[in-house]
C-alpha cells in the first residue's frame, strides 16, 4: 500500500480505518519509510518532505485509512511540588536539548538514570512509566504536522 496523503488526527472518518501501524517516536518523523501494519501488510510513505506523524493520524491509501498508533516507550514522568520547580526542571531539560513532552502538571522524557538523578537533585519526583511519547516539535518546526526539510532531525 502506498500512502497518498497524511490525514491529521480528528480530521478523518474512523469508519474508513482498514488497519493500524504501531510506531515509536523516532520512526514517526520520516520522509520515506516502509511500515508493517498490525495485519501484516506493508505501507510505503514516500513524501517530498519529512512529516511528523502523531497518534491518531491517518495514512490515506487506496482502500481506506491506516491509523497511526504511538507505541508505548520507557519514559520518566516528572512531577514537582510547585509550578516554579517544574519550570526550573523544564529549563534544565531544555538546556540539555532533550525532547520533552509537556503535560498540564508534569513532563515526560525518555528514561535516563543520569537525568533522573539531576531532576531529583532539583527537587522533582520521577515515576518510570510505559506510555506513548509525543514530545514538542520545537520552536522552528512550524505548525500542524511539523514539516521539516531534512529527515535526519528527529527531535
Amino acid at each position: 500500500m502506498r500512502v497518498r496523503e497524511i490525514l491529521p488526527a480528528g480530521s478523518w472518518d474512523t469508519k474508513r480505518e482498514i488497519d493500524r501501524v504501531l510506531i515509536d517516536h523516532d520512526r514517526r518523523f520520516r520522509r520515506r519509510i516502509v511500515l508493517s501494519t498490525v495485519l501484516d501488510a506493508e505501507v510505503l510513505i514516500d513524501l517530498p518532505q519529512a512529516v511528523r506523524l502523531r497518534d491518531g493520524d491517518g495514512l490515506l491509501v487506496q482502500d481506506g485509512v491506516v491509523r497511526v498508533c504511538a507505541q508505548a516507550e520507557e519514559l520518566m514522568e516528572i512531577h514537582a511540588h510547585e509550578d516554579g520547580e517544574l519550570v526550573r526542571i523544564a529549563w534544565h531539560l531544555g538546556n540539555r536539548h532533550l525532547p520533552v513532552q509537556l503535560l498540564d502538571d508534569r513532563i515526560r522524557i525518555r528514561a535516563d538514570h543520569v537525568i533522573s538523578e539531576m531532576v531529583e537533585g532539583l527537587g522533582g519526583h520521577v515515576d518510570l512509566i510505559l506510555a506513548p511519547f509525543d514530545p514538542e516539535a520545537g520552536a522552528y518546526a512550524g505548525g500542524g504536522h511539523h514539516h521539516h526539510d531534512n529527515d535526519d532531525d528527529h527531535h
